[in-house]
């Protein structure tokens, strides 16, 4: 497994990605390449946007990393990250989510984030139990979701 930053022209490869997610049913929000582009690759509190390809080339999935600004969607506190991690199905439990999260934690750890939140829906338990393995914990809840976060400095 190959770990890289996401450029614009991975637009249609992450889209991929999205929409496998909502085939599956653990996705509702947009798929399609522009989303992509716009919310992952070239927004404007992007920290990272690591993408996991495996030995064929193809985008096993990705995670971005933002800064959270004043008035963020999430609530999540100022200065800290906001992640979100998004695996094809067809690629779980191979330590993809693992490889990524490593990336981000060197991005983390370069912009002297405090910590970094995931907001993550009550009813997704496999993204609950992920974040969990990876040292995060449940600090807040909002309505319909916890919100788990890991310390990255001190």
């Amino acid at each position: 497994m190959k770990i890289c930053d996401a450029l614009a022209s991975d637009a249609e490869a992450l889209c991929a990605v999205l929409e496998e997610l909502v085939a599956a049913g653990k996705r509702t929000k947009a798929s399609d390449a522009d989303f992509a582009c716009s919310h992952y690759i070239n927004h404007p509190d992007k920290l990272r946007c690591a993408l996991a390809l495996g030995d064929d080339g193809q985008l096993l999935g990705f995670q971005s990393l933002k800064l959270a600004k004043q008035g963020n969607i999430y609530g999540t506190p100022v200065r800290w990250g906001i992640i979100g991690t998004h695996v094809r199905p067809s690629a779980a439990r191979q330590g993809v989510g693992k490889q990524l999260f490593a990336a981000t934690r060197e991005a983390a750890l370069k912009a002297r984030l405090p910590a970094i939140e995931a907001f993550i829906g009550n009813e997704n338990r496999e993204a609950i139990a992920y974040y969990e393995s990876m040292g995060f914990v449940t600090y807040r809840h909002a309505e319909g979701a916890v919100c788990k976060s890991f310390k990255v400095i001190s």
